[in-house]
């Protein structure tokens, strides 16, 4: 190789990305970011999905729409039948019995690295992904969660079974030993055994979790964040948004969905209704902005603290424009692979606050660049917020660290090495 994004003197490195959307979901839209990311860097970089809602050209669908709902429905229906019929738990886990075969797709045969993401809920089965793997082209596959990990399930929440040996999942129904988290782990270790795959966790703290699991404690794991458009992040705002126009203190908190129980959303309530009753000076002053979806609004019934919900915001400009006028960017998230939201947030310069279970260590040091409370204390929540109100953190000092570990360049020239490296092996076991 000439340089790290060439394969020969005149010819751009191709990398061909599979992830289940392009814009559906966390990992489907930084899936994205990380493709133009490479393709500032001369990176011939195209994704193939199973749900395209953008018009990115580089973008492509992998199937008809009949072929997608039955490879999602199949997979979905086994796991209904195990569950007890749970919808509640139904995509809690995946299994990846069934998928579609890319190994002939010509962006595959073209490409000289393989790249996995999310690639759940039908779109690639093991056997699938097996096929990929027997091209003999470098894969590698970023880990947006525990799903490579585990038997089945995306987040193990406190359970350790995916260190030893998975079975009796609490996601399934009749808590047998050999039940299907058993099975898909003893199928993910005969994978991983015969296939060579880097794999890439988002975070050192996911990356902490694969080296005690029993099925990547011995496998190639690297650490590199998700790419994150720094530069379009600015810490000062002009534009006055109505609903804070006469708030002097401002708290952040967003998800895709509020109300998802992952989200922690009660601890954070249960913290602003704290400074409430016991900090009435704060509270006057202040307002906490919720942005996200929620089955329904009701969740937010017994706050008292002054709140405003902005329900989903699709328009990235309003998003910066918030972030900007924040002054806290709050996270009380159970689990977090690697917090975008705390990420955005600080590259506006708000001061970020969250439990320190996740990726927050590799965002943030507590006490000072941000807080970390106890792990589910919303009292210690609360105090943080009232200790990012009288720490006066430099906005452009936070922007600056987001912008030396997250940039979309940064994240790109890491992939990139990685890339090099891993083409030089291929090269020199062909030699």
């Amino acid at each position: 190789m000439t340089s790290a994004t060439t394969t020969t003197q005149n010819a751009p490195l191709k990398v061909t990305i599979i992830c289940n959307s392009d814009n559906l979901g966390g990992a489907a839209v930084v899936t994205r970011r990380l493709a133009h990311a490479l393709q500032a860097e001369g990176v011939e970089a195209n994704i193939l999905v199973f749900h395209k809602l953008s018009t990115d050209e580089t973008v492509h669908c992998t199937c008809s729409r009949l072929k997608r709902a039955s490879t999602f429905l199949g997979e979905r229906l086994g796991i209904f039948l195990r569950n007890g019929f749970s919808r509640s738990k139904l995509f809690k886990v995946s299994t990846a019995s069934v998928g579609i075969d890319l190994s002939t797709h010509p962006l595959v045969k073209d490409a000289d690295v393989i790249m996995l993401s999310w690639v759940n809920q039908g779109l690639l089965s093991l056997k699938g992904i097996s096929k990929l793997a027997s091209l003999g082209k470098p894969m590698v596959w970023t880990m947006h969660d525990m799903w490579n990990m585990t038997g089945i399930c995306h987040h193990a929440y406190e359970c350790e079974a995916y260190m030893k040996e998975c079975g009796h999942c609490p996601f399934l129904s009749g808590y047998k030993h050999r039940d299907l988290s058993y099975r898909v782990q003893r199928a993910k270790a005969s994978l991983y055994k015969k296939s060579a795959i880097t794999f890439v966790a988002v975070s050192n703290w996911l990356g902490s979790r694969a080296s005690k699991s029993a099925l990547l404690r011995d496998a190639d794991v690297r650490v590199i964040p998700n790419a994150f458009p720094i530069d379009s992040f600015y810490t000062k705002s002009s534009v006055n948004l109505p609903f804070i126009i006469d708030k002097k203190y401002v708290i952040v908190m967003g998800a895709a969905r509020l109300d998802d129980p992952i989200k922690g959303l009660p601890y954070a309530i249960d913290a602003l209704n704290h400074l409430f009753d016991n900090y009435p000076e704060l509270s006057r002053k202040s307002i906490a902005v919720f942005f996200g979806d929620t089955k329904s609004n009701s969740c937010f019934d017994g706050l008292r603290f002054p709140y405003h919900l902005m329900g989903a915001v699709n328009d990235g400009n309003i998003l910066r424009q918030l972030y900007a006028r924040a002054d806290v960017v709050l996270s009380t998230s159970l689990y977090e692979t690697l917090p975008g939201t705390l990420i955005e947030g600080m590259a506006a310069g708000a001061v970020p606050v969250s439990f320190g279970r996740g990726g927050q260590d590799d965002i943030y040091e507590h006490r000072k660049t941000g807080y970390m409370a106890r792990y589910m204390d919303s009292t210690d929540i609360a105090d943080g917020i009232r200790w990012a109100a009288t720490a006066r953190l430099d906005r452009d000092m936070l922007h600056d660290q987001i912008h030396r570990r997250f940039s979309a360049k940064v994240v790109a020239t890491k992939y990139l090495s990685l890339f090099r490296e891993l083409l030089e092996g291929r090269q020199k076991e062909v030699r």
